[in-house]
């Protein structure tokens, strides 16, 4: 495992957590710069095909996810392990499905299921981009929605 600041290879598990999810968290401390880490380990068994809206087809990546979700949270009190948590419950949630391929739509609803219940103002910027809004009107729509709950 190399480490991301120093790209050293030499790091050493500090702790190592099992989850529900078959998912296994271990926190790293790297050995050449001394930053610590979490790196997460999950059997996979079928590779998940996502089709997009121009109907190309390409694997799924929850690294994907992890990125949309850290703009959407980005300055905003949210962990990066809840983060890591969200994107784990819609790669499970996707995986239960025991799909070959899913639709770009469904990952998008699926974070937004999951979003709304960690970080409203998140779930309102990652809508906006993912729903494209256009018009002001839109954020409105949303907004009223977002209130009722």
């Amino acid at each position: 495992m190399r480490c991301p600041y120093c790209n050293s290879e030499n790091s050493k598990t500090l702790e190592t957590r099992d989850s529900p999810d078959n998912t296994t968290r271990r926190r790293r401390e790297c050995v050449g710069c001394g930053k610590r880490f979490t790196t997460y380990e999950y059997v996979e068994t079928v590779e998940l095909m996502v089709r997009k809206k121009d109907s190309k087809l390409e694997r799924f990546d929850v690294n994907k996810i992890i990125r949309g979700l850290q703009k959407a949270c980005e300055k905003r009190p949210v962990a990066m392990e809840q983060i890591n948590e969200l994107a784990g419950k819609v790669r499970q949630d996707l995986m239960l499905k025991d799909i070959e391929e899913v639709k770009s739509e469904e990952i998008g609803d699926l974070i937004m299921k999951h979003l709304k219940n960690v970080d409203r103002i998140a779930y309102i910027r990652f809508a906006s981009v993912y729903k494209q809004f256009e018009e002001p009107e839109d954020f409105r729509r949303l907004l009223l929605e977002v209130k009722k709950q």
